[in-house]
């Protein structure tokens, strides 16, 4: 189930509409009922609440005056895995970096005065 920060993916009418993310989720009057406000990441920026049930929440399909709708949540794509690589080499060139030169600090200041 989605909750409060996460960021959704709003289909309209079974297409891609607009990202927004769940900013509260409070108990409505009716029993099993939650009011959503979402804060939707259009120019400029607008907040909607939403009466939704715990299954419309979850991605389950609604309609608003006949328009289908959907949320889904946004999950970030895995980076560490692609960044696992690139990691090593770095670390492969720090430690030989530190093996084999022998770094002389060279004060820019003292190079300034002369």
């Amino acid at each position: 189930m989605a909750t409060i920060n996460d960021v959704v993916l709003v289909h309209v009418d079974k297409k891609p509409g607009f990202y927004a993310r769940i900013e509260d989720i409070s108990p409505d009057v009716k029993p099993g009922w939650w009011q959503v406000r979402l804060l939707v990441f259009t120019f400029p920026l607008q907040l909607f609440t939403w009466i939704l049930d715990e299954h419309q929440i979850e991605g389950a399909d609604f309609t608003m005056g006949g328009t289908p709708i959907r949320l889904d949540p946004v999950v970030a794509p895995i980076v560490e895995e692609s960044m696992q690589p690139v990691q090593k080499e770095k670390n492969e060139l720090h430690s030989v970096r530190k093996v084999d030169v022998k770094s002389k600090v060279v004060s820019l200041a003292d190079r300034r005065k002369k």
